[in-house]
């Protein structure tokens, strides 16, 4: 964890800290305190009013820590001089933008805003003893732009570190009373952080309020996608964390799909999970990426590709392990072209997105995401198509397993109203009548046609036939 230096005119600006804080505690009237979570055991701490111009948003804050790989120019003056005029104001920008796009001003930042504007500051913020926002970063810009001169805010002891500070931050944004919550890939960074100060899994899920089972998939998709980044670079272009954050519920759905797959079968699931990033990387709704399943990419992709995007199989080579003399198998054909064809669209969406891409290079890797784009078109509607058919065909069988289900529980409730004689036989009977006229109605459509029935329709044949006697 990085331990930045103390801000410009950090001592003079403690100085006035310490002043109010002892102004407070000795004023004699009602003094407010905010309680913070530190090592488990709750904290107080004193609320002053200082002055927004002496206190430095948080460049260590999980809550844009995405967004700041969108600028990676302006990030570099971030981490150089933290404390900058530049580099301040570049997380202001961040802490107003919306989080999926750092260009637009988030809608949330104008409630937020509105809500300060009309009822004032509800919550304090939280410094160090230097003015560092801990807790506030958002609420302190959005001060200042209404033109506010001061703000409140609780004051962490001297002693604190920045690893004392980040957990903090940590334990009041996931607090169930937080008002804004961090962005998807900020969590994942935050949790990534955790491990890496040593806690245990079980420890930071309880912290973050899930299951292990969800941090360990939270985590294996935080690995995804920075295979992805890295996977992008061409030249200085090369996609961003920030690219990610719309695409929760996909990476999700991605990690339980290739998790069933790949216990039967790991190079299935490897061409799943690269063709559904490819998918994903080229914009594809949830329900769109759904119908890549198993298979998708020899069924119904390869048909439809540009000619110099299908990649002829070549078997897979061995890769040595250093040190022991041996080899062992390397990815399969199949698996190497999914993974070949989904490292092209990552790196044509980078330089589509870079800034400095010539335009001859911007226009090439448009042209091949439009192209590839519609191959993906045309095969997930055919995918979906079929899709559709199967689940028409498996309805029939689930309706009458649904039925059976309701007679099982018509079965528990008879013997219940029977113990109880409460059991009204005129309407039970009325009941059978329907389940008579309605089994012979299911026999006559499953008999048609059907030259070999099977053991349940001829059963189905007979029950119906005896019905009718």
């Amino acid at each position: 964890m990085r331990e930045f230096p103390p801000p410009p005119r950090a001592a003079e600006f403690s100085d006035l800290i310490k002043k109010r804080v002892e102004e407070v505690k000795h004023s004699g009237g009602t003094r407010e305190t905010v309680t913070v979570d530190w090592n488990g055991q709750p904290l107080n701490v004193e609320v002053i009013d200082l002055p927004l111009s002496g206190l430095y948003y948080n460049p260590a804050t999980h809550r844009i820590r995405a967004q700041r790989t969108h600028d990676a120019q302006k990030d570099k003056v971030l981490e150089s001089e933290p404390w900058g005029q530049e580099g301040q104001e570049f997380l202001g920008s961040l802490l107003q933008a919306e989080p999926a796009d750092p260009t637009r001003r988030d809608p949330a930042f104008d409630k937020l805003k509105e809500s300060l504007k009309e009822y004032g500051q509800n919550d304090p913020g939280l410094i160090t003893h230097h003015g560092i926002l801990v807790n506030g970063n958002t609420r302190a810009a959005a001060l200042k732009e209404l033109g506010k001169a001061s703000m409140r805010v609780g004051v962490l002891p001297e002693s604190f570190t920045w690893a004392d500070i980040n957990a903090v931050e940590l334990s009041l944004q996931l607090r169930k009373d937080h008002r804004r919550d961090y962005s998807y890939i900020n969590r994942l960074l935050a949790m990534e952080e955790q491990a890496g100060l040593g806690r245990t899994p079980d420890v930071i899920a309880k912290a973050f309020r899930i299951q292990v089972k969800t941090y360990d998939q939270e985590r294996w998709i935080l690995r995804v996608v920075r295979d992805q980044i890295e996977r992008s670079q061409s030249g200085r272009a090369a996609l961003r964390l920030v690219d990610f954050e719309d695409h929760q519920e996909k990476l999700k759905e991605l990690h339980r799909d290739y998790s069933k797959l790949a216990a039967a079968d790991p190079d299935r699931a490897e061409i799943l999970k690269e063709t559904r990033m490819a998918a994903i990387t080229l914009g594809f709704s949830k329900t769109d990426v759904r119908h890549i399943e198993e298979g998708f990419q020899d069924r119904y992709l390869s048909d439809v590709l540009p000619a110099g995007l299908i990649l002829d199989a070549q078997p897979g080579q061995s890769v040595p392990v250093p040190g022991l003399g041996l080899s062992v198998p390397g990815a399969s054909s199949s698996v190497s072209a999914a993974r070949e064809l989904n490292r092209r669209i990552l790196q044509a969406k980078a330089r589509v997105a870079a800034p400095d891409t010539s335009e001859e290079e911007k226009s090439g890797a448009q042209s091949l995401q439009d192209e590839v784009r519609l191959a993906f078109d045309k095969a997930i509607d055919r995918a979906g198509r079929d899709a559709r058919l199967r689940k028409r065909k498996q309805m029939a069988p689930e309706r009458l397993m649904d039925a059976c289900a309701a007679i099982e529980l018509c079965v528990g409730e008879m013997v219940k109203a029977r113990a109880s004689h409460s059991l009204d036989e005129e309407a039970f009977d009325e009941a059978v009548v329907k389940l008579r006229d309605s089994i012979r109605q299911l026999a006559h459509q499953a008999g048609r046609g059907a030259k070999k029935p099977g053991e349940g329709v001829e059963w189905l044949l007979s029950a119906a036939a005896l019905g009718s006697d």
